[in-house]
């Protein structure tokens, strides 16, 4: 089994799209012709973004994200915490949590995106570290 993709609905997907270009870096791979469908290379997994209506006029009634309650985070990896939330802030992500050392010796940091998204901005885990299973 491979871990191809997550897909988030979100209002507009140009816009989210450009967001994460600006905030993180990521290129935009495809957006169809409606807007309704888009993706972003990430690496190895895909991040996806379908709209609201399009998940509607499937049958599909997906609730919108509440930012102060998430049920979920992304998380992007980095060498440099504190750059990477300075770029994602200057796209226009909102700070909920400043660069913060981490007892196990990660760096995390989190924004939420345009659409209210919890993202963590977080370096490796300090080498010669295992975390419990």
């Amino acid at each position: 089994m491979l871990f191809k993709y997550t897909i988030l609905y979100v209002d507009s997907v140009a816009d989210t799209l450009k967001f994460y270009e600006s905030a993180f870096g990521f290129e935009t791979t495809m957006l169809h012709e409606s807007g309704d469908y888009g993706e972003l290379d990430t690496g190895g997994t895909t991040l996806s973004f379908s709209s609201l209506k399009l998940m509607e006029d499937l049958g599909k009634h997906p609730a919108k994200v509440r930012a102060g309650n998430p049920s979920f985070e992304i998380a992007f990896e980095t060498d440099d915490v504190p750059a990477a939330l300075a770029t994602a802030l200057e796209a226009g992500a909102e700070l909920v949590q400043d660069a913060e050392e981490m007892p196990w010796g990660q760096t995390t940091a989190y924004v939420n995106d345009n659409n209210g998204f919890l993202v963590e901005i977080c370096s490796p885990v300090a080498a010669g570290l295992t975390l419990a299973n």
